[in-house]
């Protein structure tokens, strides 16, 4: 068998310098990037700052027993509720695990933290699915739809929560962009 090799030619590139200038040259002059100083950063750190993935944790927790008390009250049977409970706490404990071992340490690159983040979120997930095999011989009288209940709900809390800080946080900066004019604006 004979294999016939073809010569591919590409397009040609646009010439990257002369785009960049002509780029340049079209942004007015009032939109150029003006960096923070370090007193700015600061003050600009104290108004914007950054929510706790801890409180979201906590969110879920509250969101899981609100669950397992709302499925009691419906069904009236104990069992289910604690199937609730369980199935929230699948989420819960391999997230507080999770988040004692990524948030708040530093690493030496952002190699080492990339990785740190991809194994503790593997142990995350396999704790998880260890955590929900082990429920029917953990839970007496175990109800998997109502376990199911708790641990779509503790996940489904987490990105609503995140969701909300991240609005929060947007709607600070837009309401503190709006009272103080923009840098730049008053050295002309």
């Amino acid at each position: 068998m004979s294999v016939d090799r073809t010569n591919i030619t590409l397009p040609k590139r646009p010439d990257t310098a002369a785009s960049a200038t002509k780029e340049k040259s079209e942004q007015p002059a009032e939109e150029a990037f003006v960096p923070l100083s370090a007193d700015e950063a600061r003050e600009w750190r104290a108004k914007h700052p950054q929510g706790s993935l801890w409180r979201v944790w906590l969110m879920q927790v509250l969101a899981g027993v609100l669950a397992a008390a709302g499925v009691w009250l419906y069904t009236g049977r104990v069992p289910a509720a604690w199937s609730t409970a369980y199935g929230a706490l699948a989420v819960v404990l391999p997230a507080a695990l999770f988040l004692r071992r990524t948030v708040g340490r530093p690493a030496p690159n952002s190699g080492a933290a990339l990785f740190n983040l991809f194994l503790w979120e593997l142990v995350k997930i396999a704790m998880t699915i260890g955590l929900l095999i082990a429920a029917p011989r953990l839970v007496a009288q175990l109800s998997w739809p109502a376990m199911l209940v708790g641990l779509v709900v503790a996940i489904q809390v987490y990105w609503v929560a995140l969701m909300r800080m991240s609005l929060r946080s947007t709607l600070a900066g837009s309401t503190a962009s709006r009272a103080q004019p923009a840098r730049g604006a008053t050295d002309k």
